[in-house]
This record gives structure tokens, C-alpha cells and sequence, in this order.
């Protein structure tokens, strides 16, 4: 590879970062013009650890084979078991062990010696493997994502020269920083959809972040909340609280997002979620959708828990459909993009009351109305919500509810 090939595919990797390419396209792009410049790489596999409730990292790998296209996979953690023990004995945990910045491997030898990593790098047909670790200062580590981790295959016998080891090592950085690029973006679009909602994050990265602006937008709204809660973190074992709470968070937001609801908050064991439609009846039904598959997931969480010896509760449901503020509230330090309005107040007064009506599940006439089903909903009476002015007659889904869809 001479001076004018390198600068040609750096410069074409940089613009690839720039514009946004996935990491099969970047690394595709970036192992077959290496090839064509004249480095004779067989496969390439780039790895860079990410900030996420549940992938530790991204990999991607290359080949050089026709049968085999470009790979991308997300990985668990590594810090226990069967994973573990592979990170441990991978030539890239010696690297950060050692401090080194790249180490060649004879594959064969490798493997002969035991390893798992060059063993299945000897039946891909490889010879020798460059293992490299591009390493991020302090002031660009995000979580776990502290450097990119690099291995180039070749499946020649006498494996790679100097002269192109000394090429891949002044290449790598320029796609390690392309892909670091894509994972930053990745990063916060996880960041703003898990901690926000999906639709707020969306519209968040979208620009929606000065103060102030909001969208009046018509809603069926959900809170729910846990029965005995209060009960419950005063007789159980304290570590048994959050797993509690995970517990039956991952079965109400799983439903909820399964009829794309799109959840705002979650409040101690309480729920805030909306569902949007410019047809108010699909709003309410996919809301209904919602609550029957989080009652179905509830009633298999407890039977788990119970077989567990773990405590286990009921969600208590209000629903209410009307206007609201969606949008940026907050100081100028300190937003949250959530919806604010009187049908927000008196969706929380609704859930409250299924206590004392003794349902888990109450909606508001308005509501009732709206999901224009008569045969599924049922009149539990009028009664008076805090901070509302006039009594609400106040509805639940007719027992049979439950079975339909």
C-alpha cells in the first residue's frame, strides 16, 4: 500500500463516520479497499463496548469469503461465567492486561496451545491474527466504552509483513474513530429513549429541547400502580425491593410498548403512559390491549414469584383520555419532557380510587365513551376525586374483558 492508496481509503473512512454509515457498511467498505490497496486481510472484527441496560458491546466482523456477508451482533455482559472466562483468555484482555497497543498471534501455535479465540480463527483458515487496542483519553470514556478493540486475519502462509502491520496500525484509528462516532450516536439515542420514552427521545434528538415548547395533543392516558406497595417495602427484605420493582415494571412497560403506548415515567412502582392517535377509539383500545396483556404477564410474574417464596401484588389501573401539554417543563438547568394538564391530575385521581371502588382497573366516562364498546365496560358508580371539582362516574372493563384480545 503506498502513500496515496493510504490517504485515498483514510479519507474515505472519515467520510463514511461523517455521514453516518451502519458498522457492516464502514467495515465492509473499509476491508475491501485494504484488500484491493494490496494488505491481504481475510476477515476483520471490530468491538467497542457501549453504555446500555443490556448489551455491554457491538461487534462487527468481516470476511473475505463470498459465502460469508459482514456481521453485526450485540453482546451481554462479561463479567461472570461462561463470558468471562473467554474474555479472560482473549488476546484482548492481555492487551489491556499488559498495556500494550497490538500484539501478532501464529494462529496455529495459538491454537495448539489451547486457546479458544485462535482455534476458531485456525478452522476459519487464518495463519496469523494482529490483535490491536485503540484507547480512548479520560475525557472521552463514556461508561464502559473506553477504547475500540481490533483483530485482522490473513489467510497467507507466511502471514503479514512488517511493512503491513505497520499499515493496519496507522489505518485502524481512522475507522476505530468512525465507529466510536456511530456508538456515540447510538449511545443517546439508548439514553433519551430508555430515560425519556421512546417518542419524547425521539423528538428530543429531533432538536425538541428549549424550555417552554410543547405540543397541546389528545391522549388516552394511563397511571398504574402496585397494590400493598407501601406494605410490601415495609415487610419485605430490602433487597428484594428492586428486583420487585423490575419485576413487575418489565411486565406493565412491556405491554405497554407492545400496543405503542409510549411510557413517560416511572414514579417509585407507579406508571405514567400515553397512548397517541388521531382517532381517539384506537387510542383508547390499544390502551384496553394494554392493560388485558399486563394483567395476562402480572398473573404469570406472580405465579413465578410465589413458586419463588417472593411477594407479589396487582397493578391498579386508571384511564382517562383528553388534552395535555406534551413537551419541555423544568428550570433551565433541569428539564423533563413529559405531559402536564388537568387529564394528567385526575388520571392519577382515578387510579387512587381503585382501592376504595375494590377494582384494579377504573376509567373515566370520557374514556368509557370514547373506546365506543358498551358490551366491555361496566359502571362501578360516581364518586368524588381529590382536587376535582364534580363527581365522576367511573368505569371497569366487564370481567370478560380480560379474554378478549
Amino acid at each position: 500500500m503506498d502513500e496515496a492508496q493510504f490517504a485515498e481509503l483514510a479519507e474515505w473512512v472519515t467520510g463514511e463516520g461523517l455521514v453516518g454509515s451502519t458498522e457492516a457498511e464502514m467495515m465492509t467498505g473499509f476491508c475491501e479497499r485494504a484488500v484491493a490497496a494490496g494488505l491481504p486481510l481475510a476477515s476483520g472484527l471490530m468491538i467497542i463496548d457501549t453504555l446500555h441496560p443490556v448489551h455491554e458491546g457491538r461487534a462487527v466482523r468481516w470476511y473475505r469469503a463470498k459465502d460469508r456477508e459482514t456481521e453485526f451482533l450485540e453482546y451481554g455482559r462479561t463479567n461472570e461465567g461462561e463470558a468471562a472466562e473467554n474474555w479472560r483468555t482473549s488476546p484482548f484482555y492481555l492487551l489491556v492486561k499488559s498495556d500494550e497497543k497490538l500484539s501478532r498471534h501464529r494462529v496455529r501455535a495459538e491454537a495448539e496451545a489451547g486457546s479458544h479465540f485462535f482455534n476458531s480463527k485456525h478452522v476459519e483458515g487464518m495463519t496469523e491474527v494482529v490483535v490491536m487496542v485503540n484507547r480512548f483519553a479520560a475525557e472521552g470514556i463514556i461508561g464502559e466504552m473506553d477504547c475500540v478493540y481490533s483483530a485482522w486475519g490473513t489467510d497467507r502462509p507466511e502471514g503479514f509483513s512488517d511493512r503491513e502491520v505497520a499499515a493496519l496500525k496507522r489505518l485502524t484509528p481512522f475507522l476505530a474513530l468512525a465507529i466510536k462516532c456511530i456508538a456515540l450516536g447510538r449511545i443517546a439515542e439508548t439514553l433519551v429513549e430508555t430515560y425519556l420514552g421512546r417518542d419524547a427521545g425521539r423528538m428530543v434528538l429531533g432538536g425538541r429541547i428549549a424550555r417552554g415548547v410543547a405540543d397541546r395533543i389528545g391522549a388516552a392516558l394511563w397511571f398504574s400502580d402496585l397494590r400493598g406497595y407501601t406494605t410490601i417495602t415495609d415487610t419485605a427484605a430490602p433487597e428484594q425491593i428492586i428486583p420487585l420493582l423490575n419485576d413487575y415494571a418489565d411486565a406493565v412497560v412491556s405491554a405497554i410498548h407492545g400496543r405503542g403506548g409510549d411510557v413517560l415515567k416511572l414514579i417509585g412502582d407507579g406508571v405514567l403512559a400515553i397512548f397517541r392517535s388521531e382517532d381517539g377509539v384506537l387510542a383508547c383500545r390499544a390502551a384496553v390491549a394494554a392493560a388485558t396483556n399486563a394483567a395476562e404477564r402480572i398473573e404469570a410474574l406472580n405465579r413465578r414469584r410465589a413458586a419463588e417464596s417472593l411477594p407479589t401484588t396487582h397493578m391498579y389501573l386508571g384511564l382517562h383520555i383528553g388534552e395535555v401539554f406534551f413537551g419541555n417543563i423544568g428550570s433551565k438547568d433541569r428539564l423533563d419532557f413529559t405531559v402536564v394538564g388537568p387529564a394528567v391530575n385526575e388520571t392519577s385521581r382515578i387510579a387512587a380510587m381503585c382501592r376504595s371502588a375494590d377494582q384494579r382497573i377504573l376509567m373515566s366516562a370520557a374514556f368509557a365513551q370514547a373506546l365506543d364498546d358498551p358490551r366491555r365496560v361496566v359502571s362501578v358508580g360516581r364518586f368524588a376525586l381529590r382536587g376535582v371539582g364534580r363527581p365522576q362516574e367511573l368505569f371497569t372493563l366487564d370481567p370478560e374483558a380480560y379474554a378478549q384480545p
